[in-house]
């Protein structure tokens, strides 16, 4: 279960990486979207963050 959880984390990066080319997309046209894909796609990466520091720290406790 641990190695899919490894691997899926990667997939908030996928979808910040996403939101981030939607938001240069939409830059001209509708700026107020790209703001939000922005706030969005930062989100995402502190959710990334967040996420791998705890299964590192899970895993340092499982392995003592």
């Amino acid at each position: 279960m641990n190695k899919i959880w490894k691997y899926t984390q990667y997939g908030y990066i996928a979808v910040a990486i996403v939101l981030l080319i939607d938001a240069g997309t939409r830059w001209n046209e509708d700026r107020e979207q790209a703001y939000f894909s922005i706030a969005f796609a930062v989100f995402m990466l502190l959710i990334f963050l967040f996420k791998r520091n705890f299964r590192k720290k899970i895993e340092r406790r499982n392995n003592q």
